[in-house]
């Protein structure tokens, strides 16, 4: 039993403060007010005996108590929010066929774990699922191929089409390790690092493009690269540097001790990543699905890129239904 004190409420403030070192950021995240947040805080270091965060010290930084007690703690609420995943899509039985076409973003993480839970959600239904680029979902969903796709939303109108929105993934520079001290240095034209382009008939390639010649920038560069994976593979090894989101960073964790991030020095420019549906399949369906990948983009992508880049924490964020 968990000692007097300590509530789920209560570790859900402490991993947001230890995410963004501010009590205001925090209570924004959290809905709470900022006495709320610090009443929290006091609550739980007293239940626990020890001070988690300097609360001397602006930004907030974590105690080694602190730290301990994050990595158990961050374990023990990405559980929670799996579980809470697994069993809140749970009317579905009556669907007896789903077309569903997800971007290959999330391939390697929450498509499997998405797919799951809707097999095991949908007994009896004939169940499809396709991972591709946001181009050909578009194209896919207009043409009624799919019933619904998860994909960054397209430039117009689509017609007949419902949107969902899931999450706002703004775009950031990416580096090899030490290779500048702030990303501005990249976008000069006398650097030497070449741009590493997405290829060209991407979406997001083309987006890149058109706002960085929105800015009047125009980058050198070779190599086109159409897996993120791959792009990011080619940083690390301190071929050059590229333009990505958060989605892209995440998909190459085991390099990111290889890897320096910096935010975009431009206007502000993201993704917005949406379940679309055809107007026929309007109702709870979509709805459910829909809620359940934003938790799923809240555990597995948000929470350890923000912990990991704090300074992500205000724009990389789930988007209202």
């Amino acid at each position: 039993m968990l000692r007097k004190g300590v509530t789920l409420r209560g570790i859900e403030v402490f991993e947001v403060l230890a995410q963004t070192g501010s009590v205001a950021q925090t209570a924004t995240r959290t809905g709470l007010s900022q006495p709320a947040v610090s009443q929290q805080m006091r609550n739980l270091e007293a239940a626990l005996g020890a001070d988690l965060v300097d609360h001397a010290r602006r930004p907030m930084r974590l105690t080694s108590a602190g730290q301990l007690f994050l990595r158990r703690a961050e374990a023990a609420l990405s559980q929670l929010r799996q579980a809470q995943s697994e069993v809140t899509v749970m009317d579905l039985a009556h669907v007896e066929a789903l077309n569903l076409g997800v971007i290959d973003d999330f391939d390697n993480d929450l498509s499997p774990r998405l797919a799951t839970i809707l097999a095991e959600s949908m007994t009896g239904c004939r169940f499809k699922m396709i991972t591709v680029g946001s181009n050909e979902l578009a194209q896919a969903i207009g043409d009624k191929n799919l019933h619904m796709a998860i994909s960054a939303r397209i430039d117009g109108p689509l017609e007949g089409i419902d949107e969902y929105p899931l999450a706002r993934d703004p775009f950031i520079l990416v580096a090899p390790v030490g290779a500048v001290s702030e990303g501005e240095a990249l976008l000069r034209p006398a650097h030497p690092l070449p741009f590493l382009r997405y290829e060209a008939d991407q979406l997001i390639a083309r987006q890149i493009e058109a706002h960085l010649a929105l800015h009047d920038i125009s980058l050198s560069g070779r190599f086109e690269i159409g897996s993120h994976l791959a792009l990011m593979a080619m940083v690390a090894r301190g071929i050059g540097w590229s333009i990505t989101t958060p989605l892209g960073f995440m998909r190459a964790e085991r390099l990111h001790d290889q890897l320096d991030a910096f935010a975009l020095p431009l206007p502000s420019l993201a993704r917005q990543i949406s379940l679309f549906a055809g107007a026929d399949w309007s109702g709870p369906v979509p709805r459910q699905i829909a809620q359940t990948m934003r938790r799923l983009i809240q555990t597995h992508k948000i929470a350890p890129a923000t912990a990991r880049l704090p300074w992500l924490a205000d724009s990389f964020r789930l988007l209202d239904s």
